[in-house]
């Protein structure tokens, strides 16, 4: 299923775009140059537009004040449709760092990675605040894996210990997001075609680059639900939930069609 050609011209104009965004980014960083925050949404911006991505959003995304953004995540391509909305950190599971190529993008665009092992906690959270204070909002995957988009799985609330903290007096903002795919060329799709977008369990990451970016366009639904800070909840696990909730409605909202698409320009 799909064009072959079209696959050819997306994955070459993706690899172009990043071969001449790579030695870029890396000048920004060593330069320590204002822009270098900024870039990467540059950078992701453009590469939705090349694999055909459609985004939907509703709501505001919040810019006043440090904000931790807690979204569902179903696949790899999440980095490319919340990095071209949002300037923000991406916190990313250690294995990350020594992904080929993946691996590379995600440290020049200055990704947290998270060791989940106790005794390294306490050094993530520093890195956390350090990256807050310094103006940078942070974007997490709460669920610790990536989900088929049928389903929100539960919130991991340890993951949520930076939001009790306060930067420079002020409460850190959460704001919940939704992330889903919801059309191919403006059909909606259904539970078993949802797999086009969605990464998870064993699939192989080639195979399934390959697939998407020789379809159509694909269009994904981003709602940005209020942001609460956790003086609203007094404990992770209530932030957590709460969280889970905004998102996993959003997500079912979006899935089944209760939220109908912008009327054509």
């Amino acid at each position: 299923m799909g064009s072959t050609p079209l696959g050819i011209v997306r994955l070459l104009s993706y690899l172009g775009w990043t071969a001449t965004a790579i030695p870029i980014q890396w000048v920004l960083l060593k330069l320590k140059a204002p822009i270098r925050y900024g870039f990467p949404r540059f950078y992701h911006g453009i590469c939705a537009r090349l694999c055909g991505f459609k985004l939907d959003i509703r709501g505001q995304h919040k810019h006043d004040g440090p904000t931790l953004f807690v979204c569902n995540h179903t696949s790899y391509l999440d980095i490319t449709v919340l990095g071209g909305i949002i300037e923000g950190t991406f916190i990313a599971k250690q294995e990350v760092a020594d992904w080929p190529f993946f691996g590379l993008l995600a440290k020049l665009q200055r990704s947290i990675f998270v060791d989940r092992r106790a005794s390294q906690v306490l050094r993530d959270r520093r890195e956390l605040i350090a990256r807050l204070e310094e103006g940078s909002d942070l974007i997490l995957f709460p669920e610790g894996t990536s989900s088929d988009g049928n389903r929100t799985l539960p919130f991991k609330s340890a993951l949520f210990a930076v939001a009790e903290t306060e930067i420079n007096g002020q409460p850190i903002r959460v704001q919940p997001v939704s992330v889903s795919c919801t059309h191919l060329d403006g059909i909606p799709l259904g539970r078993d075609l949802r797999s086009v977008y969605s990464w998870f369990g064993d699939m192989d990451l080639v195979t399934h680059l390959w697939s998407m970016v020789r379809l159509g366009d694909l269009t994904i639904t981003v709602i940005f639900h209020p942001p609460v800070t956790f003086r609203e909840f007094g404990s992770r696990k209530t932030l957590a939930d709460h969280c889970w909730n905004q998102v996993a409605n959003g997500v079912a909202d979006a899935n089944s069609g209760r939220i109908a698409l912008p009327a054509a320009a």
